[in-house]
């Protein structure tokens, strides 16, 4: 399950709206890098390191025994033809997730698409949630994370570097100045990787949590 892309797209649509609080291009380049970083907790990519055939940082897909999720194994299949630097994969994911993960979602009977207004060209949705069983739970993870210092699960701590990357954490709280400072400060430590030092962790984690420090890379060099 991309429980990381997932998550990350029903904490957006999650508000009075119904729609997602980020604008489009940050949005499409967090979901297109949590997919990676799903795919990274299942071992199926890492990126390259010095001594190997492809150049350092470049994302890999690996051999994975497993089950296939419909919303990223299209990020899969694209470093399987070919390795990839981070910031371009990024950029080829984000321009169909958006789409997989409704449908997913939809599918899963977490949201509706509802339609807005029709353009001339394109027409505008609210996706509002038949259900909070996994939202709810996943905010309450994220707030605990930064406002209680609980090491946070993989999933949450996933959600946190990339809002946090493209200075996205607005979307999903509404703070003081004084509250800012206290989350931007968390959140920089969590997306350092220090969650993993909190937490027990395996193989899945650490895979997870050095792709992530490319994948955070490349997003604060995109922004």
């Amino acid at each position: 399950m991309a429980q990381i892309a997932e998550d990350l797209f029903l904490l957006l649509v999650d508000n009075a709206s119904a729609q997602p609080g980020l604008d489009s291009p940050r949005r499409d380049r967090v979901l297109a890098a949590a997919a990676l970083l799903d795919l990274a907790h299942a071992c199926r990519i890492r990126p390259a390191v010095a001594g190997e055939s492809v150049p350092p940082g470049r994302l890999v897909a690996l051999a994975a025994a497993g089950p296939r999720d419909p919303v990223v194994e299209p990020a899969f299949e694209l470093l399987q033809a070919k390795p990839l630097g981070a910031g371009a994969a990024i950029k080829k994911i984000g321009k169909g997730i958006q789409d997989g993960l409704v449908e997913r979602l939809e599918q899963t009977g977490q949201l509706r698409r509802t339609p807005l207004s029709a353009k001339r060209f394109t027409r505008d949705y609210a996706f509002p949630l038949t259900t909070r069983e996994r939202a709810g739970p996943a905010r309450a993870a994220l707030l605990s994370a930064l406002f209680d210092r609980t090491p946070p699960a993989p999933s949450t701590a996933a959600v946190i570097t990339v809002l946090h990357a493209v200075d996205g954490l607005g979307a999903l709280l509404s703070l003081n100045d004084r509250g800012w400072r206290w989350v931007h400060a968390r959140a920089g430590e969590i997306s350092s990787g220090s969650w993993v030092d909190e937490s027990p962790t395996a193989l899945a984690e650490v895979n997870l949590a050095v792709t992530a420090a490319t994948v955070r890379q490349a997003l604060m060099q995109l922004v």
